[in-house]
């Protein structure tokens, strides 16, 4: 009343400066800015002042006042009622007794940036005035003791809306901060009502008579007394008895509960600042109001049970996610106490993520209550936090409740919905027997191994098995064919057999294939056609149709294809009893050893096992072993052929005339016809000799002299015509050795006279220098010089002399190669001939070239020498 403005810090100590002459009856301080407005008196009468200050600068100590004007609307001097002031400082709004109300516009601080008008007119005192901003429209609320307005003051003419027919007593409406959309409180007797610029919002009911209503973070403070609403003239409802109790209430509107409430004595006001409460009471006591922090009021809630009050309260408070899964799980053990397993189960799945899951798994299995345990396993995997043991459990849940549409649903679900170990799944559907549910799961997810077990084993849906192996992939068509291949056989022989065709030439997928990729690659897939024969092991009428196909349609298939089919064809001919198709058969199994795929060792087992005589005989002369085919005709006794063979594969190994004699020879039989034709072709050919011959045939004692007969006669026939032979070849070298030593002498003795005319290299005249040589041929010298490699030898007689002399040097060279003569002596079928060759190249005497003769001269006896090595250079010799 003494016109001064009183400060309180935070600390509560107090000062004070003088701001009206004689009394200070409303103040407005801003929230975002340091400006305080405030309505008083400077002399006495109605006429109040408006004055703006600015607590940041000075003014001798005090505040500086930065405006002043008089707060009258109209002519009409009338009491300040209640006063708002908007935070961007471009509004002030001032509520008159009368009902008016003045809005200043522009910058309230300054005069000449401003200017105020006439708002509301009416005859209701004012009890009310809030702004509210909302993006770029303001409104202000007005309220009376009869009604509720907005006016918009973001639009020309500040249209009026009129929300409510029922207004407040002085200081019981608020403006609710932005969390609660910045909506304007009334508080009645009856009820508290929230109202939006454009309608009214929710209503509370709150009984007694209100004395003051305020906002502060989230929380509605009320003050009542227990006496009778007042009337509607008396606006001014603060006036109260010095022995009134108020009662002050705090309640929390989101969570809908009292979070605190108390009897004062004479309560003047009530403030919030630095986030308490401040209570003033009119023996000059002030009172502070702490808030509690959130784990103390959840503790609280806890210990009365008010779960749900305490989930909304940490909602609110913005608890972090394990608080918020701690009150779940708490309200869950809460609710499975009293028995409210459904309720208990829904605050266990809001703990998913945080409480691990064996905890509520263990107390629903122990109660035995699977349909809640089958809701908890559901919501475990929708958030994919299920492992391998949820999944099992949770399948395990629906086998035993037999809820085939829950089940189904499951595993129809999309990934991006519900996630779970397929293979764990497919396990546990099959166990339980549910295999079509398996076989589904398999075939989505591309198990393609536990689709086909299931079919195969379980099922026993052979047809359809090998229609997926068909879609598959080649790789795994592949892989799957050599596991099951043999089950299909047994049971679907034909389709089996015709996929196998497929997959060994070009495969490609069907065209439903769960690969798509697969089609977009256009890449020759052909598996080995070997590796799918074991799976005919019992078929063999369609593998030998696989195997004809596979040769048909890769005449390059590999020798074991070729293999398996001799052998197919090997024990039809032998089973064969009709002629005509065993003949058939037979050409069958030797176009195949013609083809030259087969394995040379294989075929001749399986011809040899099945006694196929043309096959034997026809690889043996393919691999070139003649002496095993005539082996053969001599264990079959065949006597022409072992002749025949002799005529045929003689030539290639000599030594099959000599075993044939022999194989005659020891035969008891009358084979003299055999043996002649075969000692006739030993004969001929010189293969053997005689006493060989004589002594072979000493071991058949069916044989007589007459056999050989002509063979000796011949024998000796030819041996002697070859001593004639060698006799007349003896006698012409001696001959010649005769005339040769002539030559010599004769050369020693007497002189050469040379009458060639012509030169032996260019055929013209000779003329003087010209060379003459001693064998008879002359040169220019020119010539000579020009085509002689040696001036000492005649050109035209040295290749021959080459000749002789390489002759020489090369018997001389093998004069040591008694391995080489070891070999040939003992290979050769006529050592005498050997040993008589060797002879004539020297071997067994050391030729000796004398060329100067001891003791002798230089002259005469060298040119002896001389004649002597060109005698022997230029003679002729049978080596």
């Amino acid at each position: 009343m003494d016109g001064q403005i009183w400060f309180l810090t935070r600390s509560l100590q107090l000062s004070s400066f003088q701001a009206y002459k004689l009394r200070v009856t409303h103040l407005y301080q801003l929230k975002q800015h340091n400006i305080l407005v405030s309505v008083g008196q400077d002399e006495p009468g109605i006429n109040p002042l408006v004055k703006v200050w600015n607590l940041d600068k000075k003014d001798s100590g005090s505040p500086l006042c930065t405006r002043i004007f008089p707060a009258i609307p109209g002519n009409k001097p009338t009491e300040v009622s209640c006063l708002s002031v908007h935070e961007n400082l471009n509004f002030m709004a001032i509520g008159f007794t009368d009902g008016s109300v003045v809005l200043t516009k522009g910058d309230i601080t300054r005069d000449r940036h401003s200017k105020t008008l006439s708002l509301h007119e009416g005859n209701c005192p004012i009890t009310g005035l809030a702004f509210r901003q909302a993006g770029k429209v303001t409104h202000l609320f007005v309220a009376t003791l009869e009604k509720v307005q907005c006016y918009t003051l973001s639009v020309k003419e500040y249209p009026r809306i009129e929300l409510d027919t029922h207004g407040c007593g002085l200081r019981c409406s608020a403006l609710t901060d932005p969390s609660q959309d910045s909506q304007f409180i009334v508080a009645g007797d009856d009820c508290v009502y929230l109202y939006q610029p454009d309608e009214r919002g929710p209503c509370f009911a709150f009984d007694g008579h209100k004395l003051l209503t305020h906002w502060h973070r989230g929380y509605l403070l009320l003050l009542t007394d227990n006496n009778k609403s007042p009337s509607k003239s008396d606006y001014g409802s603060r006036q109260t008895s010095p022995t009134e109790k108020h009662i002050l209430t705090i309640y929390d509107l989101d969570n809908k509960f009292i979070a605190y409430s108390a009897v004062f004595d004479d309560v003047i006001d009530v403030l919030a600042e630095w986030g308490s409460f401040y209570v003033l009471t009119r023996d000059k006591t002030l009172y502070m109001l702490q808030e509690k922090d959130t784990q103390t009021k959840l503790e609280m809630l806890f210990k009365k049970n008010l779960f749900v009050m305490a989930i909304n309260l940490a909602k609110s408070q913005h608890l972090d996610n394990d608080g918020l899964s701690e009150i779940f799980r708490q309200y869950g053990d809460h609710l499975y106490v009293k028995g409210d397993h459904d309720g208990a189960i829904q605050q266990y799945i809001r703990t998913i993520g945080k409480l691990e899951p064996s905890y509520v798994i263990r107390k629903f299995l122990d109660a035995q209550r699977i349909h809640n345990l089958t809701a908890y396993l559901q919501a475990l995997h929708r958030q994919s936090l299920a492992n391998a043991d949820h999944t099992t459990l949770l399948l395990n849940c629906y086998t035993k409740l037999k809820d085939s549409s829950k089940l189904e649903e499951f595993i129809k679900s999309n990934e991006s919905e519900v996630h779970f170990d397929v293979e764990i799944a497919i396990k546990v559907l099959r166990q339980a027997g549910y295999h079509s549910h398996a076989v589904f799961l398999a075939e989505r997810h591309m198990h393609h191994e536990w689709y086909l077990k299931i079919q195969l084993e379980d099922l026993k849906n052979y047809q359809e098995a090998l229609r997926y192996i068909g879609r598959l992939p080649f790789d795994q068509a592949e892989s799957n064919m050599k596991r099951y291949g043999k089950i299909l056989m047994h049971h679907v022989p034909e389709s089996t057999t015709i996929l196998l065709k497929h997959l060994c030439t070009d495969y490609h997928p069907s065209k439903d294939s769960t690969d798509r990729d697969s089609l977009d690659r256009p890449v020759e897939n052909k598996a080995n056609p070997e590796e799918f024969i074991p799976v005919f092991a019992n078929n063999p009428r369609e593998l030998r149709a696989f195997l004809e196909h596979m040769i048909e349609v890769d005449p390059f298939s590999p020798e074991g294809v070729y293999d398996t089919l001799l052998e197919l064809r090997l024990q039809d001919w032998a089973h064969e009893q009709d002629s005509g198709k065993k003949k058939a058969l037979q050409e069958a199994a030797l176009s195949l050893l013609r083809s030259d795929h087969t394995v040379f060792d294989k075929a001749l087992v399986l011809c040899q096992m099945h006694n196929f005589k043309e096959g034997v005989l026809y690889l043996y002369e393919k691999g070139k072993l003649y002496q095993q085919i005539m082996h053969y005709h001599m264990q079959n006794e065949e006597y022409g052929k072992v002749v025949e063979a002799c005529k045929r594969y003689g030539d290639s190994e000599v030594c099959l005339w000599e075993q044939a004699l022999g194989y005659f020879a020891r035969k008891e039989e009358n084979c003299k016809a055999y043996i002649s034709e075969v000692l006739q072709h030993i004969d001929d050919n010189n293969l053997m000799p005689p006493l060989l011959v004589v002594q072979t045939l000493a071991h058949n004692s069916t044989a007589s002299l007459s056999v050989i007969k002509d063979y000796l006669i011949n024998k000796l026939e030819r041996e002697t015509q070859q001593i004639e032979e060698d006799e007349r070849k003896i006698r012409q070298y001696r001959d010649e050795t005769t005339h040769l030593r002539s030559e010599i002498q004769e050369l020693k003795t007497c002189a050469k006279i040379f009458q060639k005319t012509k030169c032996s290299m260019c055929n013209s005249p000779l003329e003087l220098p010209s060379v003459h040589f001693l064998c008879g041929h002359s040169f220019h010298q020119h010539c000579l010089e020009s085509f002689a490699e040696s001036e000492a030898e005649c050109p035209t007689c040295t290749p021959e002399n080459r000749k002789v002399m390489d002759m020489l040097r090369a018997q001389d060279q093998k004069r040591d190669l008694h391995d080489h003569f070891h070999r040939q002596l003992k290979c050769s079928n006529d050592g005498f001939s050997v040993i008589a060759d060797y002879f004539g190249r020297g071997v067994f005497n050391k030729l000796t070239l004398i060329t100067d003769p001891p003791g002798g001269k230089s002259g005469a006896g060298n040119l002896e020498a001389e004649f002597n090595r060109d005698l022997l250079i230029n003679t002729k010799r049978n080596v």
